[in-house]
């Protein structure tokens, strides 16, 4: 098991956690909201998290935010240029934790041609970004229309408008089958699939359930010399074994190897690491 464990980076930092909730800098704005997983004390003064300028209420699950916060705003990584906006679900649009996985991503495929990406649940698209900054073509899905304007906007934002992404707003399982008899084939796969969610004509996503079948159609969907196969998952009711030794049955025809691990941040303030999710990698590398 290989955890993948961030400090963060000049535009992120998460400054301190516990009792339930996590205190995060996005740009300039110090963002508070719920983390179930924070069950430990919080080594800053309250003082200083009263210095938030939105906080996420779990009551009303609604947003307090001082009365000149912005719609949106910009935050950066290395190449890569994000808008981020407070949303109901209490997110911002990125998921810090994940930088160290647009470095791999794009290191691998740096310097090699015709590379082909798909990315699905690719929600505003970081993991995409970062492929196409190294020159892939990537073919982005996603259930939801905003996220994928976002995406799009996210996109143009990094200066990365000439680059060839497709966005489709297509439930995951039904776009594989049809890529599947369209033949097509892809050199690296990632997905990011939630516990349960909803396709754009109502088709119902469960992890547990419709996860193993996903699998086995990207499987059919890889390219003679593939180069690797990354999912990430949050909430789900399964460990990081768990999730690498499905991974690693459904992979062990193609050889290559399979690491996976916690995702997590680490505290600016007391050092502590608060896990925020689990990944699994096959590579081919």
């Amino acid at each position: 098991m290989q955890n993948q464990i961030t400090k963060g980076w000049a535009d992120y930092e998460l400054l301190d956690s516990g009792e339930g909730e996590r205190l995060e800098r996005f740009g300039k704005y110090l963002i508070v909201k719920p983390d179930p997983s924070a069950v430990w004390d919080k080594s800053l003064p309250q003082s200083n998290w009263q210095k938030a300028n939105a906080v996420f209420d779990k009551f009303t699950r609604e947003w307090k935010t001082d009365q000149n916060f912005p719609e949106k705003w910009q935050v950066s990584y290395k190449n890569l240029k994000f808008w981020l906006k407070l949303t109901p679900f209490k997110h911002t649009g990125l998921f810090p934790e994940q930088h160290t996985q647009w470095d791999f991503v794009a290191e691998t495929i740096k310097g090699k041609s015709d590379i082909n990406v798909l990315n699905l649940f690719g929600y505003t698209g970081a993991l995409s970004l970062a492929v196409a900054s190294a020159g892939a073509i990537v073919t982005h899905i996603d259930a939801s229309r905003p996220a994928l304007t976002w995406a799009k906007e996210n996109q143009n934002l990094s200066g990365l408008g000439k680059s060839v992404i497709r966005y489709i707003p297509e439930d995951s399982i039904l776009f594989t089958q049809r890529e599947i008899k369209r033949g097509k084939k892809y050199d690296a796969i990632i997905m990011d699939p939630p516990v349960y969610g909803h396709g754009p004509k109502g088709e119902v996503w469960d992890f547990g359930k419709h996860f193993p079948l996903l699998l086995d159609n990207c499987l059919q969907l890889l390219s003679d010399k593939p180069l690797f196969i990354l999912v990430n998952a949050y909430a789900v009711s399964t460990s990081s074994i768990s999730l690498g030794n499905i991974l690693m049955s459904k992979t062990k025809a193609l050889g290559g190897k399979v690491i996976s691990g916690e995702v997590g941040l680490e505290e600016h303030s007391g050092g502590r690491v608060l896990s925020t999710g689990i990944y699994a990698l096959w590579t081919n590398i």
